[in-house]
């Protein structure tokens, strides 16, 4: 008799993928068999790397990652709610990364109203390593675009896709 899949759900923008988003995932691997990585296409923003470079960036990086046990990786797009699209996609489970207090306050606030909107989908928190807890792809993209040595912040793809769409290339 096999055991059913678990599936989980981390959504994000990763504009652009950090190692603080890969720590999430390699920990995430470790208690699913099966992890989506769910891209928001949000209208109202103006993202540094498009939707196609994303995606195709998460599938390189995880495919590299060294984990203890087997999980499915996949990536794809997705607009609205998050929830709505792990209810979709088939994942019980929401994934998320927190790195301080405030990061706690507003995904708390998040899963209590993804909650009221799926109660069958949970919310599953995973704190940042130390290593990673300092990093944020907001100020990743502002190092980018002032010319910042990138190395420590995220794989070296996306440090290079990072540099193309700054123009430092």
């Amino acid at each position: 008799m096999t055991s059913p899949t678990r599936v989980a759900l981390y959504p994000g923008s990763f504009d652009p993928l950090t190692f603080g988003h890969l720590d999430v995932i390699r920990k995430g691997a470790a208690l699913f068999d099966k992890i989506i990585v769910a891209v928001g296409a949000h209208p109202g923003k103006t993202p540094m790397l498009s939707l196609e470079q994303r995606i195709a960036l998460i599938l390189e990086a995880c495919a590299m990652l060294s984990l203890p046990k087997p999980c499915e990786f996949e990536a794809r797009a997705f607009e609205g709610l998050a929830v709505e699209a792990a209810r979709g996609l088939g994942a019980s489970t929401i994934l998320r990364g927190l790195r301080d207090g405030a990061d706690f306050d507003y995904e708390m606030s998040m899963a209590g109203m993804n909650t009221a909107l799926a109660p069958e989908i949970g919310t599953l928190f995973v704190p940042s390593s130390p290593e990673a807890r300092h990093i944020n792809a907001t100020l990743v993209r502002q190092i980018a675009k002032l010319g910042g040595d990138l190395s420590a912040f995220a794989p070296e793809a996306s440090v290079a896709a990072l540099k193309r769409a700054a123009g430092r290339s």
